[in-house]
């Protein structure tokens, strides 16, 4: 039942923010509801789960850790432009007349994908193993060095993009050096901590949905692909210079 409920808070505030926009303007205004409402399920998951005390703490340390603190920036992110972000500027010039239908189709995928993400943290919460084995600690680390590692990414793209004189280069510093998108890298690797803690919990394998489904979405869905496209539009060559030079994804030394 609380999977039928959860799935009904996605739907219902996916469209409320859908109508809101047609008014607005600001389609963009989706990523913040997405990250909010993993973090909203699994508070609700913790309270109403079957599972270990110990596992519903961790599901909402892990996941609303994460889900907060993207909330976070990216509201701070979206309140700080008084224009559309360009990915959903390109999807209504793509929709045409369509805007609308094409909009509300977007955001009932959005709500799905929504409750997809919180379904790993599902799985935690009802496990009624209360052990804290060795995958349990490698899970917690995962977590630790992706919510760092996002972090950090983050904060060294603000830094540059706040400083004039990069007005229009390629941030290739810090962890930029090493991969066109660290933080898509490490949000990736958040993902892992669920299926570890959660290791031989009843449907346990739906914990990897996690990081299964957001490879493929950062690689050939929302991610990446619109990022750099509007990358290449705004940076132009010096952008093609970056993708030549650096890794898409994981981290690796770049080419001389």
């Amino acid at each position: 039942m609380e999977l039928w409920i959860s799935a009904g808070l996605c739907a219902a505030t996916m469209f409320a923010l859908w109508l809101w926009q047609r008014g607005s303007g600001r389609a963009d205004w989706v990523d913040v509801a997405w990250a909010a409402l993993i973090g909203v399920q699994v508070l609700y998951f913790a309270i109403v789960g079957d599972g270990a005390i110990e596992k519903r703490v961790l599901a909402v340390v892990v996941a609303c850790t994460w889900s907060f603190r993207l909330t976070w920036h990216l509201s701070v992110r979206l309140a700080g432009h008084d224009e559309e972000d360009g990915r959903y500027k390109a999807m209504r010039e793509a929709f045409n007349e369509k805007v609308d239908f094409g909009f509300l189709l977007f955001y009932a995928a959005q709500a799905l994908v929504a409750w997809l993400f919180a379904l790993p943290a599902w799985v935690v919460a009802n496990d009624p193993s209360s052990d804290w084995t060795i995958l349990v600690f490698a899970g917690l680390a995962f977590w630790i060095v992706s919510l760092v590692g996002e972090s950090i990414a983050d904060r060294q793209l603000a830094a540059f993009k706040a400083d004039p004189d990069n007005k229009g280069k390629v941030c290739d510093r810090g962890l930029w050096k090493y991969s066109r998108h660290p933080n898509y890298f490490f949000e990736w690797l958040h993902w892992f901590s669920y299926p570890l803690i959660a290791w031989g919990a009843p449907n346990h394998w739906v914990a990897w949905l996690g990081p299964i489904v957001m490879l493929l979405f950062l690689y050939r869905v929302s991610g990446i692909p619109y990022t750099e496209k509007q990358s290449i539009k705004s940076r132009g060559e010096a952008y093609r210079d970056y993708q030549e030079r650096v890794s898409a994804f994981f981290p690796w030394p770049p080419k001389d």
